[in-house]
Parts: C-alpha cells; sequence; structure tokens
C-alpha cells in the first residue's frame, strides 16, 4: 500500500457492516497533529451513531467512527509545539460532527485535543481513557467543584464513565459511595469506595450511609429513573449533575431542597470548535493521576483489530451471543 494512503473502517448505511477501505492519508492543516492510531477505542455512543440512533452526535454516514485513540505523532502542522514527530499521545479526536473518527490507520486531529500518553499505560489501556476521562471530569470538577471530604455518591459506578469519576472522587479527596448491581459491586469495592446495591431504596441507604440528609454530590451516569433517584439522595444545597438527563423529570424535589442541577454534554467542543482546549487540559491532568497510580483503566481482555470491528461493536452491546463488555474493549490496528 502507497505511503500516501492508509486503511479506514468505514459504515455507509445505518446499521451497516464496517467495510475496510484504502482512503487517502490525511495530511495536517494548522493546528493539527498526524497520529499514526495504535489502538482505538470504542464506546456505547460510537454504536448509537453506527445506528443511526444518535442525532444529537452530528455525524452523517457514511462515516469512519471511533471518538477515542492512542497513538503515535508522525506529523506537525503548522503552529503546532506542544508535541513532537514520535511521541505517544492519546486524545478525544472525532467520530462525530463530521470529523473523521479513530477507526483507521492514521487520523489528523485537533492538536488541542491530544495530551502525552499516560507512561504506565499500553495503547489499549490509554485509548479507552478520553471520553469517560472528560466526561467524569466535567461532571465532577467544572460543573459540581468537588471538594475533599464531601460525600459523593456515584450512580452506576462500574460503568465506562462511572469507574473513572469513583477513582477521581477519591483522588480530591471525597468519601466515595457507588451503585452497581451483582459482581459489579465487588468491582465498586476493590476501587475504595462504598458499594450500594442499586437495586435498594434510595430512603433506605440515604439513611444508612447519611443519617437521612443526603449525599453532597451525586453523579447520574445511567439517566431515565436513576436521574430521578438521584434528586432524591441529594441533600439540602447539594449538587446533581447527569451526563444522560435528556429525559422528562420533575424539578420540584430538587427546589425543595434548595439544590443545584448540572449537564454534561461531552460532545459540544467537538462539534462547535469551542472550549477544545480543556480537554487536553483535562487529559493531561488525567495522565498525572494515572502514572501517579491514582486511576487505573478498566480494559476488557478480549483483543480486537480493525478487521472483527463489528464483532467490538457486538461486544459493546452485548449482541449477537457477545458475552457483554466488562470494562472497555480497544481495537488495535494491524
Amino acid at each position: 500500500m502507497p505511503s500516501s494512503s492508509m486503511i479506514a473502517a468505514v459504515v455507509e448505511q445505518e446499521n451497516g457492516p464496517f467495510v475496510l477501505r484504502e482512503l487517502a492519508r490525511p495530511t495536517p492543516a494548522p493546528g493539527e497533529v498526524l497520529v499514526r492510531i495504535e489502538a482505538s477505542g470504542t464506546n456505547p455512543l460510537d454504536t448509537k451513531i453506527r445506528a443511526g440512533q444518535a442525532a444529537h452526535a452530528r455525524q452523517p454516514l457514511p462515516a469512519t467512527l471511533g471518538m477515542d485513540l492512542a497513538g503515535t505523532v508522525v506529523a506537525l502542522g503548522a503552529s503546532v509545539d506542544r508535541f513532537a514527530v514520535g511521541e505517544a499521545v492519546y486524545g478525544f479526536g472525532g467520530g462525530v460532527g463530521g470529523l473523521q473518527g479513530s477507526h483507521a490507520q492514521y487520523g489528523a486531529f485537533d492538536a488541542r485535543l491530544l495530551a502525552r500518553k499516560p507512561a504506565s499505560l499500553s495503547m489499549g489501556e490509554a485509548a479507552i481513557l478520553p471520553l469517560v476521562v472528560i466526561t467524569a471530569w466535567e461532571g465532577l470538577v467544572d460543573r459540581a467543584r468537588i471538594r475533599a471530604g464531601q460525600t459523593v455518591l456515584i450512580q452506576g459506578g462500574a460503568g465506562g464513565v462511572g469507574q473513572v469519576a469513583v477513582q477521581i472522587a477519591l483522588a480530591r479527596g471525597a468519601k466515595v459511595f457507588a451503585t452497581d448491581v451483582g459482581a459489579e459491586l465487588d468491582f465498586v469495592r476493590a476501587m475504595g469506595a462504598v458499594a450500594i446495591d442499586a437495586k435498594r431504596d434510595v430512603a433506605s441507604y440515604v439513611a444508612e450511609h447519611t443519617e437521612g440528609q443526603g449525599f453532597d454530590l451525586v453523579y447520574d451516569t445511567v439517566g431515565g429513573p436513576v436521574l430521578d433517584a438521584s434528586i432524591e439522595a441529594v441533600r439540602r444545597f447539594g449538587h446533581v449533575v447527569s451526563c444522560l438527563g435528556w429525559g422528562t423529570h420533575k424539578l420540584a424535589p430538587l427546589s425543595f431542597k434548595q439544590a443545584t442541577y448540572s449537564g454534561v454534554f461531552t460532545l459540544h467542543p467537538l462539534i462547535a470548535n469551542e472550549g477544545r482546549a480543556h480537554f487536553g487540559d483535562i487529559l493531561e491532568e488525567a495522565r498525572k493521576l494515572v502514572d501517579a497510580g491514582r486511576l487505573v483503566p478498566r480494559l476488557d481482555p478480549r483483543a480486537f483489530t480493525l478487521e472483527d470491528l463489528g464483532a467490538a461493536y457486538d461486544a459493546v452491546l452485548g449482541a449477537n451471543g457477545a458475552p457483554r463488555q466488562r470494562g472497555k474493549i480497544a481495537v488495535t490496528m494491524s
């Protein structure tokens, strides 16, 4: 294959298969970095975009999907001075808003959306972090201004965003509680949080763990009725954050507590080209936490390549007989 081309996985229609295409290798524009992608993350949102169920992502088909990536810098566009050729990076590069995604051998990405890869991680481990780290950080740090000593409840603590939120909250000195079900409760405990069975009545665990006062901060990573449960679980003058607050909910319980609510929409900077530099800053902070041993990604042990990307998406969904993912799935380029 000529050096001016690359292989990319393309979805040509809704729910269509991934087709490997030989495409022109991109050239970095001013402010961009050309990355040889070595691993690509997969997210539930990617599967929804493929299925045509995520209009908010504004990603028309045909497209190369994939938001998360890790790889090596091979060329720099004009005015880029944060990175050097040969440097390992990770980032939240595209796959939405009409931008090329990471399911390809190369990509030209906005340098503001990248950071140096944590030295302690493999490419696959690094590739599963960007979206969930940014989403967790925006909710806890940027919106809720988490502080040491607060009681923090993470709804869905073993999920992609949830397990990162638990670790960030612990690193910030909070007393952390997290809901989940079944064997995932053991994973929550292993991270250092107090595990709460999500099937329990909200009032019962609020009484047990907060003497009936409620939690200072609740981060909902599940949505739907779990957001309503989060509003019930927060204390007076507390704060509720959700990254899936898209339904219809009663605000009266929140108002009666004089509590506040924030929503997180992580795609906005990519779609609107607004505030992208902050994402690179978040990824730099995450790199420090990872290399200090305070943030550990949960990588599904199964190995997938670009050639069996469809099977990786089945695993994300638990579809076509594939066991549902435990941790996040990385796809390596071959």
